[in-house]
């Protein structure tokens, strides 16, 4: 299973970015359960950003709520954040998660894409 982000880039102070993350495997996917974006700041620890579950229950940290939404496609088994009125505080990279059963052989696991730079900054 792989999770392929996309959308990063440099954005000025109350710019909108999009970020997406698709997961794909050799073959179909059996399951995904919670998608989710998560962030790291130089020198500070992975914090969570927004998750989605499979019935579209979304949950944000405080920081983002009311600039942030998440959402996803389950057909494309594809998960976005739209980020608006953007911060230098929100300069990260950005990981996107996912709980995945791959097939019906496997079980329940987590599965991370390889992160994708955001920077704002004027």
């Amino acid at each position: 299973v792989q999770l392929q982000a996309s959308g990063g880039g440099l954005v000025p102070p109350g710019g909108s970015l999009r970020l997406s993350c698709a997961a794909s495997a050799s073959g179909i996917i059996f399951a995904v359960n919670v998608m989710g974006w998560y962030r790291q700041a130089p020198g500070k620890q992975r914090e969570l950003v927004a998750t989605v579950s499979t019935g579209g229950t979304k949950n944000y940290a405080d920081s983002v709520k009311d600039r942030f939404t998440i959402s996803r496609d389950n057909a494309k088994n594809t998960v976005y954040l739209q980020m608006n009125n953007l911060k230098p505080e929100d300069t990260a990279v950005y990981y996107c998660n996912a709980y995945i059963r791959p097939t019906t052989r496997d079980i329940f696991a987590d599965y991370w894409g390889q992160g994708t730079l955001v920077t704002v900054s004027s």
